[in-house]
């Protein structure tokens, strides 16, 4: 079955949900693809909130040297200026899509303090602004006549005119598409191309991300051609619920910054040890000294103590945490919560202009999937859906320039061929690699790193990918099939950006490189 739109967009999270509602009400009819429902996304799960300037008392040249500080040297200074000046703007049109902030008993817009940052700015809603984002989001999709959205639909790969060997300069032609439920795959033909796919958490045994978070837009966009930048950077969440089963539960940055404690397994507050924000300090800093701590005593997990904190309090401004902790037996206003680093956010991936373009002609990436130079090594909390909106926004500006130009030769696309393919008869093949990768990369490509794990690793990856390609070309694709092939190439991709930096600067940290280098460079990978 073919398809005819002028713009597919993947992933239905705030990024390709804002990016969908802005070309659409330009006139371009558009198709977001999703390959869950239309709501599971690392959107729905982000607790803490989306910073931005809206108090009278902060200033967008203070949130930009928070966020270079954060950065540790590699930020895009003219990439966060931009970014971070457009951010107010970006908040009045998501209160227009009817998203409600928390407001204080005087009317005034409650705004959080997380770390790293040197004034409140945090909206949120309530510890759901994730939540809150995305539902007001999909109800304007819904409404627009449009946008069509197809769940349960996995983007397998896109196409090129280089790929169909077409004489010409490349661009995107479209993509091919799983859908799940009838099991044929089908072609979508575009003119422009949005990946807007989230993060990569799933390649780690412990992650905070969704099932879903499996680096699908980064696999695709490499196998294109495109440049994959600073994949190194993975942002581990200092306080993960610790769980014995292996599930991970955010505990938000925002418990610290209302005056959450760090404490280790003998009751001692030890951040000030480490940073002299105490437990405000950055994300990579906090969650390199759990680890320490962890791993000088031996424990699993360290404690996060909101004791001192009024009940009301923590129920009114954490409902969702409060209620989960109390599932678990924890009751948080008279016990600590346990809590343990996890993997959480990419600050690298595809990468962009400020208007979303990769250096393919009609693709573009936005949010997790993407980097701008924003975050350079290490995010500042609550940047990610603050730059989600603003890059989804000046996105929908370039593609509908790009699509203006027209007079794009036709391109007749062929359909997907299985061909003689059977279907798999040793489906433990996926599941025990997939398991092989996770552990992989968390005993050896996770907080602290030596040149050692990262060959080691390296080594181990290769073998998985050979496999799971002689996989791929064998049997009939599947979700199982094609997640596992993403995760295997974002993993090499991780590990190879991992290797070309020689120095320990923000979520990078090796034992065999601790000093930085000067001037600090980007890593980068472009497939062949």
């Amino acid at each position: 079955m073919s398809h005819q739109y002028d713009v597919v967009v993947v992933g239905s999270g705030i990024a390709g949900l804002s990016f969908a509602l802005k070309v659409a009400a330009a006139g371009q009819s558009v198709a977001i693809i999703t390959k869950k429902n239309s709501a599971e996304s690392n959107t729905n799960y982000a607790q803490g909130g989306i910073a931005a300037v809206t108090s009278q008392t902060d200033d967008v040249e203070t949130h930009v040297a928070d966020t270079l500080d954060a950065g540790d040297g590699l930020c895009d200074a003219a990439a966060v200026r931009e970014i971070l000046k457009d951010g107010p703007a970006c908040i009045e049109e998501l209160i227009e899509y009817g998203v409600a902030f928390s407001q204080l008993e005087d009317g005034r817009v409650s705004l959080g303090k997380e770390g790293g940052h040197t004034k409140r700015r945090i909206l949120h809603v309530k510890d759901v602004t994730g939540k809150a984002i995305e539902q007001a989001l999909l109800q304007a999709v819904a409404d627009s006549p449009l946008i069509h959205t197809l769940e349960h639909h996995f983007a397998i790969e896109l196409i090129t005119t280089v790929k169909l060997r077409c004489a010409g300069p490349n661009r995107v032609l479209g993509l091919y598409v799983l859908d799940t439920q009838t099991e044929r795959v089908e072609t979508f033909h575009a003119g422009a191309v949005l990946m807007a796919t989230g993060g990569i958490g799933q390649v780690y045994a412990y992650t905070t991300n969704p099932a879903i978070a499996t680096g699908d837009g980064i696999a695709m966009a490499a196998r294109a051609g495109v440049e994959i930048r600073n994949m190194e950077f993975i942002q581990f969440h200092p306080t993960a619920f610790y769980s014995p089963d292996g599930s991970r539960f955010l505990i938000s940055e925002a418990v610290r910054g209302e005056g959450g404690i760090l404490r280790n397994l003998q009751g001692d507050a030890f951040m000030a040890r480490y940073d002299a924000r105490a437990d405000l300090a950055p994300r990579d800093i906090v969650a390199r000294a759990i680890d320490t701590e962890m791993k000088e005593s031996g424990s699993r997990h360290v404690w996060l103590d909101v004791r001192h904190l009024p009940e009301a309090t923590l129920r009114e401004r954490f409902p969702n945490i409060y209620d989960y902790c109390a599932g678990q037996g924890i009751r948080i206003e008279e016990a600590m919560i346990p809590v343990v680093p996890a993997a959480h956010y990419l600050c690298g991936g595809v990468a962009t202009a400020l208007d979303g373009a990769t250096d393919l002609p009609g693709l573009y990436a936005c949010g997790e999937v993407a980097c701008t130079g924003l975050h350079g090594a290490n995010r500042l909390a609550s940047n990610s859906l603050l730059e989600a909106v603003v890059m989804a926004r000046r996105g929908s500006v370039a593609v509908n320039k790009y699509l203006a130009q027209g007079n794009f030769e036709a391109v007749t696309i062929p359909g997907w061929a299985d061909g003689d393919l059977r279907d798999s008869d040793e489906r433990v093949v996926l599941t025990h690699n997939r398991d092989e990768l996770k552990r992989t990369l968390w005993d050896y490509v996770s907080i602290v790193r030596t040149d050692k794990r990262l060959e080691r690793a390296r080594t181990r990856i290769q073998v998985l990918e050979k496999e799971i390609n002689d996989y791929y070309w064998n049997f009939k694709v599947d979700v199982p099939l094609l997640e596992l092939r993403n995760m295997i190439l974002v993993a090499s991709l991780v590990i190879d950006c991992a290797l070309q930096r020689r120095e320990s600067r923000g979520l990078h940290f090796t034992t065999d490189h601790p000093e930085q280098t000067d001037p600090a460079v980007d890593s980068s990978i472009r497939l062949s």
